[in-house]
């Protein structure tokens, strides 16, 4: 379970990075006042000892200052709501998981690069990260190395690599063991409109008691 919580929580802040990556890497702009970002992703998990990925897809949306929700749509529903209060997760209507960030202090140390690099922080991401960038043909892409220890609890990661143009298209987290999620970006939009009120009911919900 945790595995599983750890694993959709690293691709939804990667989603939530993408226009801090894309940023960093061609000049772009982070999400302005009053956007939210929209898009889908399909994600592949491969583990040690299964011969084929594990996929799964489905849509996201950003919204600075106030959270971001994740949603797999298949093989199996779920969606994951991120916020600087926790995280939660729901199935089927109902909500099974619901941390505040002082349960979870590797979510917490994630959501700070986060909010920071949203803010402008570039530092934020650098502070984490040793940042190596390459540009061919139009294309960039960045390679993030953690500086904390490998056996840190705030970055069960060893590498990322990130790829794309106008918007990041492409996402490889690579975990100690071997193990990694490969996400593909699709139809990414920054939207001049606020959350629904559903969304917005999600995100002020998650991290309470």
């Amino acid at each position: 379970m945790r595995d599983r919580l750890i694993a959709r929580l690293l691709a939804a802040v990667f989603a939530a990075l993408l226009p801090v990556m894309a940023a960093h890497a061609d000049g772009i702009q982070a999400i302005g006042e009053g956007e939210v970002l929209r898009g889908r992703f399909v994600q592949e998990r491969i583990l040690q000892g299964f011969n084929a990925p594990l996929k799964s897809e489905g849509s996201f949306v950003l919204a600075p200052g106030q959270g971001l929700i994740w949603r797999a749509e298949k093989p199996f529903a779920s969606t994951t709501m991120m916020t600087e209060r926790g995280l939660a997760q729901q199935s089927d209507g109902s909500t099974i998981v619901n941390l505040p960030s002082s349960r979870a202090p590797f979510m917490a140390g994630l959501y700070d690069m986060l909010s920071g690099a949203l803010a402008g922080d570039w530092q934020a991401l650098e502070r984490d990260f040793v940042v190596e960038k390459s540009t061919v043909g139009g294309k960039w892409a960045l390679q993030l190395t953690p500086k904390l220890r490998v056996t840190s609890d705030a970055m069960p990661i060893a590498e990322i690599k990130v790829a794309g143009a106008a918007f990041v298209e492409h996402v490889e987290i690579v975990k100690h063991g071997g193990d990694r999620d490969v996400l593909t970006f699709l139809d990414q939009q920054r939207v001049a409109a606020p959350l629904t009120a559903e969304e917005q009911k999600m995100l002020q919900a998650t991290g309470q008691p």
